[in-house]
């Protein structure tokens, strides 16, 4: 008996050099909802008393499902289930209702994730703010952009970033995406005054989704492609997206897709009459459509100290939780602050009459960056006021989260989360490292593996800086020498937080570990062995001006936007270095204190750059005394040479073969300049270059990767043809000239030994990341 129903069809593809078997494709793709059913599915939804959610949330929902009708029925209150057919999850300390249906590819956006948070980002995560009703949670948050571009350069991000890692592209290719993704409403506000839209966000499942879009994209396309093609089909083309006349931006948006997606079933209906349907359809038809688990209610249980607007988003994070900390683990740095941001987040909630709640939700708000740097003057107040900047954040975050009693509660609630027994002041640390270096992660990501094992072994939480302190806020901290000196433990305390997060940071203080013993200097070296904590424990000393003074001029040299030329070694066969800021590279300088600006200088009167070494040995000058130093090999005299930019965008040196001598407080010193060299007295202040307005802002550094090495690859690849055509003419060439000549061909070499050395390092770089961190197996979706 036939049911007059096409069948489904299996058919067999190529996809790239394996023959692939795709099953149960549809012969047709379903039809996109309309307004009525949107009206359904909102009605059915305000019935039921166990959820709450504003209209364009159900309308963003009816909008991506695939059947509008069995959801209604799922949200339908009867008389035996007055909270309908929902899915009830019980986590910790809320239940979770949702509903199970499936979904259109093309209306789920990727959400802000624990693991992607934690990395190394060009492109900040939103803000997240609970939503409640009448009192009540809502299963729904807000997420804040600062404006159109930044919600699509996140998008474009979070793809990428997760491409690049995994992919389950083949596998979707076969059978689709077969489990759900964990998703839920939310809204998105921009702060820069532009319409707030209503979206369905993927929270769990964003390998399935970003493989989803993979297989879309065809075998081949690399991750920034895809990553292009998802971010244009979610939001646009950058050009168009938000700026046409007629509906709100929600709408536009939401017909832009609709466009895109019958577009796309037009090919598939062209690509389905043939009597055998090709790759083609085979791509559309698995990726078209996947299942989803959408909450729309949750109810806090009693006695949660939670607040109503913390309760939905904490269940979530939980549900993520309990799958990516227990069995398919985040990295530790994400790990750590998922533990550290919800101890807090506890204590909060429990009303402690010892702190000030607000206070401490201010705290909460500067860790995870829902607080913008900018705003710490208004913050913390004072007179004076601290300085909006990032080492100031980290001063504040470090003196609140280490008063003693709230200190031990911390310890007690990160425990209870990780299920440990114990937490040692290092372990403490290693909580602490990801979210002091959220401002700084992406500028100095060549040292942030190195800056998070410094904190690992202790950090700046030597014993005296857990006693509990106050900061003292200053623009100039080599003012707080004199007071710390004389008994001002505040004033001290402030100088080995502040100091010792620019050494760790800058990677002038790490974990040194036993082949540190007797290396040189340049080459990472240390006099001694000695815990982090243990060296800034030794430099805050009050008898110990040496250290006290290398502590200072670091923080007043510390930059969060860049790395100092005396931190990382970059060097090159052809000897070029790439720029990656309009402004000079910043040195650290080591300390004399014989010296009438207590900066170090050579017989020439040029300043001699900080290592490792000099910080270790300032910590205890006694012990290092008796060590020997290794020879330190000469090199040339540091030359300044300014950064110029290029046509692009980009920076590049006036001189390859220059360095850079300068810190943040004197004029750039240069070892042909014996009136600079001298001192800082008459130095020209340094301009930062103009902000741009957000529209006029560059595409964040991954975005113009993609860029290059297109332009890389085609250029190679022009260099061959270029060359097949000139062996191809050399023998119509006369005898008179060479085909090219010996001149042009020396430099063309150089050239070429130079790229091909670039190309094979940052091979063996990629491989050796990817080695490290191991396979995952195609069923473990890390998100």
């Amino acid at each position: 008996m036939t049911t007059g129903k096409p069948a489904s069809l299996s058919i067999d593809v190529s996809w790239g050099a394996d023959a692939i078997r795709v099953t149960n494709i549809s012969p047709h793709l379903p039809v996109d909802s309309t307004d009525s059913h949107g009206g359904v599915v909102t009605a059915a939804g305000r019935a039921n008393p166990s959820t709450w959610l504003p209209d364009t949330s159900w309308g963003a929902i009816a909008r991506a499902t695939t059947r509008p009708e069995a959801l209604a029925v799922q949200l339908r209150p009867t008389t035996d289930e007055p909270a309908g057919l929902l899915m009830i999850e019980n986590v910790e300390g809320a239940t979770l209702r949702s509903v199970v249906t499936r979904v259109l590819l093309s209306e789920l956006f990727p959400g802000p994730q624990p693991r992607t948070g934690m990395e190394v980002s060009e492109v900040p995560d939103p803000q997240v703010h609970g939503i409640i009703h009448e009192g009540r949670p809502g299963a729904i948050v807000q997420y804040h952009y600062e404006n159109l571009a930044h919600l699509r350069n996140h998008v474009w991000q979070t793809i990428h970033a997760t491409l690049s890692l995994n992919s389950y592209a083949t596998s979707i290719l076969t059978r689709s995406v077969t489990r759900n993704l964990i998703t839920h409403p939310v809204e998105i506000v921009f702060e820069d005054g532009t319409e707030a839209i209503h979206l369905l966000v993927v929270r769990d499942g964003i390998t399935r989704l970003a493989s989803a879009w993979a297989v879309l994209a065809g075998h081949g396309a690399d991750p920034a492609s895809v990553a292009t093609l998802a971010t244009e089909a979610l939001l646009g083309s950058p050009s168009a997206a938000g700026t046409s006349p007629g509906p709100g931006l929600g709408q536009s948006l939401a017909a832009s897709r609709a466009r895109w997606r019958q577009d796309l079933r037009e090919e598939f209906h062209d690509e389905v009459k043939g009597a055998t349907p090709g790759l083609r359809a085979a791509q559309i038809a698995q990726s078209y459509v996947v299942p989803a688990q959408i909450a729309v209610g949750v109810e806090g249980h009693e006695g949660r100290v939670l607040s109503p607007e913390d309760i939905f988003d904490d269940a979530i994070r939980s549900v993520l939780a309990s799958v990516h900390v227990e069995f398919k683990q985040w990295d530790a740095a994400a790990q750590n602050v998922e533990v550290v941001t919800r101890a807090l987040k506890r204590i909060i909630q429990q009303g402690d009459p010892r702190w000030n709640t607000a206070e401490l939700q201010a705290v909460y708000g500067l860790a995870v960056g829902r607080i913008p740097v900018a705003e710490l003057p208004q913050l913390f107040g004072g007179n004076p006021a601290p300085p909006g900047t990032a080492l100031w954040r980290a001063i504040y975050l470090v003196s609140a989260l280490t008063q003693p009693d709230l200190l031990e509660l911390l310890k007690d609630q990160a425990k209870a989360i990780k299920g440990g027994q114990r937490m040692s002041m290092k372990g403490f640390g290693e909580l602490l490292g990801p979210i002091i270096d959220l401002p700084w992660r992406a500028k100095k990501k060549l040292v942030t593996k190195q800056a998070r094992n410094a904190w690992n072994n202790g950090g700046v939480l030597s014993n005296d800086v857990t006693k509990g302190w106050t900061p003292q806020p200053t623009d100039d901290f080599t003012g707080l020498i004199a007071l710390a000196m004389n008994g001002d433990d505040d004033a001290r305390r402030t100088l080995a937080v502040a100091g010792g997060v620019a050494l760790i940071a800058d990677k002038l203080l790490t974990r040194n570990v036993g082949s540190s013993l007797g290396a040189k200097k340049e080459k990472g070296g240390v006099p001694f062995r000695s815990d982090v904590n243990k060296v800034i424990e030794g430099l805050s000393r009050p008898t110990n001006e040496l250290g006290l003074w290398t502590l200072a001029l670091a923080a007043n040299t510390f930059r969060s936007d860049d790395l100092p030329q005396n931190s990382v070694p970059r060097q090159s066969l052809t000897g070029k270095e790439s720029a990656t800021s309009t402004e000079p590279p910043y040195v650290h300088f080591k300390v004399d204190l014989d010296a009438p600006n207590r900066i170090a200088r050579d017989v020439n009167g040029v300043p001699i750059p900080l290592y490792e070494w000099d910080v270790v040995a300032a910590s205890d000058p006694e012990r290092a005394a008796q060590v020997v130093p290794p020879s330190l090999v000469p090199g040339p005299a540091p030359v300044l040479v300014p950064a110029t930019p290029s046509s692009d965008g980009e920076t590049t040196r006036a001189d390859d073969d220059a360095s850079t001598s300068t810190s943040a407080d004197e004029e750039p010193v240069t070892a042909t300049d014996p009136v600079t060299a001298q001192g800082a007295e008459g130095a020209l202040p340094i301009i930062p270059a103009q902000a741009q307005d957000a529209e006029d802002a560059p595409l964040p550094p991954s975005q113009r990767a993609a860029t290059h090495r297109e332009a890389l690859h085609l250029g190679v690849q022009g260099a061959r043809d270029a060359l097949d055509h000139l062996h191809t003419l050399e023998p119509e060439v006369g005898d008179h000239t060479p085909i090219v000549p010996v001149d042009q061909l020396d430099e063309l070499h150089k050239l070429l030994v130079g790229i091909l050395t670039d190309v094979e390092n940052l091979r063996r770089r990629t491989v050796d990341a990817h080695a490290s961190e191991g396979g995952i197996s195609e069923g473990d979706d890390s998100e």
